[in-house]
């Protein structure tokens, strides 16, 4: 069995660009399918994720080309509209091929997708903005089928800003004969991004950004193929800057947006580590004979908010901070499935329901630890570089759907990392 062994106890220091970013190049892969040409999508991060959409595109008939970090796909060849149960239980982030599958073909269908463990995650957010649209939704044990004669341009009001919700609404309506208002939309960065790849494809869309979305479809006219260049991941930048903050150092991160990180680099901040932002750079300082210290409570939202993804990382940064920090999980129910792994180190966590109280001790000491999630996992890498002695994480199947090489980038900060062969 693969682990990941890291050395604690040593600051961190030196600059890493960031791998493009996993939130927001799977989406863009799955908006390919709405083009009859060829598509082009730069700096895409080499995670598992990225192979599993790139094996369901070739599945469905498009052709798929690959060199260095370039995707090229051509969905001129597209031929089929099911996703086979293996391939969708790759990632939870399959059920994004919905919305394009029934924009382009008309139909589409598929198992309940698979992915990290976080709790319940419906999908009937999804769901319900595709059959505004007019498609019809069957559901059963053995998956979901959707099917349309023509999807017409509707008033989509989602109860909650799901991004997944959005993008395939986005996606579907694009196809639509009509305008279709997406209300109470996700305003993340990715779907941002998203907006301006299907621009590039002919799409009519705005507000992306905003709480409104507007996309005027093309009526069933399939769109010209596009180009784009993945953003810089903000969750990775965020769990890097939190290695920093728990083993100390200096380091300097390039290709992240700063404004996206504001909600994390202000926590850390405040906890004790010198932060500076400067175009599209970032970089943290934080003394490592000097004890990071508590924060105010942190609580999880949508963006602009607190990002979920960035808890774990961060909570697990501050397990040595001085005073007690609270953190709420507002955005799912079981992501705190890291905390037990970081009481094996010697952190002191209570949690009730969605609560969770970090008070800091003295040090961690080096543990056997496991990965039971994607964020989850990272935070345990964050922790053991914190921590005294050679901490050995397993689950690495879980990191590697977001982080597409930790051991290069870790390196490339002079940490001290391998990965070796476990009974």
């Amino acid at each position: 069995m693969e682990a990941l062994n890291i050395q604690g106890g040593k600051a961190l220091r030196g600059e890493l660009t960031v791998q493009g970013a996993k939130n927001s190049v799977l989406p863009l892969l799955a908006a390919t399918l709405l083009g009859s040409g060829r598509s082009v999508i730069r700096n895409c991060p080499g995670l598992t994720d990225v192979t599993a959409s790139l094996d369901i595109l070739r599945h469905l008939g498009c052709s798929v080309e690959t060199v260095g970090d370039t995707v090229a796909v051509d969905a001129g060849t597209l031929r089929a509209c099911e996703i086979p149960e293996a391939l969708m239980r790759a990632m939870r982030s399959s059920v994004i091929f919905l919305g394009p599958l029934l924009a382009r073909l008309g139909m589409a269908g598929m198992c309940y997708p698979g992915g990290c463990e976080l709790g319940p995650r419906p999908i009937d957010l999804h769901l319900e903005a595709l059959r505004a649209l007019g498609s019809e939704v069957s559901e059963g044990t053995d998956g979901l089928r959707c099917a349309a004669v023509c999807l017409r341009g509707s008033d989509i009001a989602l109860s909650l800003p799901s991004v997944g919700a959005t993008e395939n609404a986005m996606l579907a309506a694009t196809a639509a004969k009509g305008v279709t208002t997406i209300q109470n939309a996700a305003r993340e960065p990715e779907i941002v991004q998203l907006q301006d790849f299907l621009r590039s494809m002919g799409a009519d869309v705005r507000g992306a950004g905003t709480s409104v979305i507007t996309v005027r479809g093309s009526g069933g006219r399939p769109l010209d193929g596009g180009e784009v260049t993945v953003m810089g991941d903000r969750i990775v930048a965020a769990t890097y800057l939190s290695c920093a903050a728990a083993a100390g150092g200096e380091i300097c991160l390039k290709g992240v947006d700063y404004c996206q990180l504001s909600p994390v680099s202000a926590i850390l901040a405040e906890a004790g580590c010198l932060v500076r932002s400067k175009g599209d750079e970032i970089t943290l300082k934080r003394d490592p004979a000097l004890p990071l210290k508590a924060v105010r409570p942190v609580r999880t939202a949508p963006y602009p908010g607190f990002p979920t993804d960035a808890q774990a990382p961060v909570m697990a940064s501050l397990c040595t901070a001085r005073g007690a920090t609270m953190f709420v999980e507002n955005m799912f129910s079981s992501r705190y499935r890291h905390i037990d792994e970081l009481r094996k180190m010697g952190a002191d966590i209570r949690t009730e329901g969605r609560v969770a109280v970090v008070c800091g001790v003295e040090r961690l000491h080096a543990a056997a630890l496991e990965a039971h999630d994607l964020r989850g996992g990272a935070a345990l890498a964050v922790a053991a570089l914190g921590a005294e002695g050679e901490s050995t994480i397993y689950g690495l199947r879980h990191i590697r759907r977001g982080y597409a090489d930790l051991v290069r980038d870790l390196t490339a900060l002079d940490a001290k990392v391998y990965l070796a062969e476990k009974e």
